[in-house]
């Protein structure tokens, strides 16, 4: 028997018995959003006044195992078109001033490393980017499970300047201020148990 036979035959050997060789952790399955379930939301203010509002349209994509969150991916696009405030409001949002929908449609949001912090609570880092800016950003999601579905929720806070929406006359901040809060609910099928 040659060298090369013996040697490929012990790899066969061994491979198979397991003892040699293990495969790389997979990427976590991908699930699907049950959109009619999931909302977006977001409060801003005017003149100290409260607003709230949200988005009708967005999708995510989501491979998310919660017992190997260093392998996960999450992808979310929010159309801004979608937005929902009020109807003057909305039809201002949509202007080059603020969201400039006809050159940029779509806000989105890559994962770049999610943590576990336990207790369903994860840390998902990635960029945001409305409007041609990316920011770094890190969000809390808790994430619960019950009838085979999978709900991620969280909250998290942005600079409406750091995205240039609200430029010109709007970038007066005692007029609209800066911080916006976002909310979010995202129901998932296909979530693997925590």
């Amino acid at each position: 028997m040659s060298a090369s036979t013996l040697s490929r035959r012990l790899l066969l050997t061994m491979a198979l018995s397991g003892t040699a060789f293990s495969l790389p952790a997979l990427a976590a399955e991908p699930q699907s959003l049950v959109a009619a379930k999931s909302e977006v939301t977001f409060v801003a203010k005017q003149l100290g006044v409260p607003l709230d509002g949200r988005f009708k349209t967005f999708s995510a994509q989501t491979a998310f195992d919660p017992k190997a969150p260093q392998t996960s991916k999450i992808a979310f696009t929010v159309d801004l078109g979608s937005v929902a405030l009020n109807p003057d409001a909305d039809t201002e949002l949509a202007k080059p001033e603020w969201f400039n929908i006809g050159k940029f449609p779509k806000a989105s949001f890559q994962s770049t490393a999610i943590k576990a912090l336990g207790a369903g609570r994860f840390e998902v880092a990635g960029k945001l980017a409305i409007k041609g800016n990316a920011r770094d950003l890190v969000v809390p999601v808790q994430l619960t499970q019950a009838g085979g579905l999978s709900t991620a929720t969280g909250t998290f806070a942005l600079k409406r300047l750091d995205f240039k929406v609200g430029e010109g006359d709007w970038a007066d901040t005692s007029v609209v201020a800066n911080d916006v809060q976002v909310k979010f609910k995202l129901v998932l099928q296909g979530v693997p148990a925590l």
